[in-house]
């Protein structure tokens, strides 16, 4: 049995994301949260926020929680890490992680 490859899509220029900010996209019909920690670190969850089922987490605060990356919901506050979806404070609240890369400039999510 063989693995289908990652479908990537074109989300933006790596350089139209602040860095430590987030932006949404709409990635297969999925609305995705894409993250730029620090100069070149990227990030993609789901932008859904489980709990009120407002597609607004690409708006929250990033910072670290522990020795976990996070956005903090701008509505409930409840924390997703961005390496891997999990909600910190609730874990069944949690969303999907995406692939991400930088290819020509370029930031390409596949969702996971």
């Amino acid at each position: 049995m063989s693995i289908a490859p990652l479908a990537w899509t074109t989300v933006c220029a790596a350089d139209e994301i602040l860095p430590n900010t987030g932006v949404s996209a709409l990635v297969e019909g999925r609305h995705v949260a894409v993250f730029r920690i620090g100069e070149s670190r990227f990030h993609a969850i789901d932008n859904i926020d489980p709990k009120s089922g407002a597609s607004v987490l690409s708006r929250g605060l990033v910072g670290n929680l522990g020795e976990h990356v996070v956005v903090a919901s701008p509505l409930y506050k409840n924390h997703f890490d961005l390496t891997t979806g999990a909600c910190l404070e609730a874990p069944e609240y949690s969303v999907r992680a995406h692939s991400v890369r930088i290819e020509d400039g370029r930031v390409q999510v596949a969702l996971g």
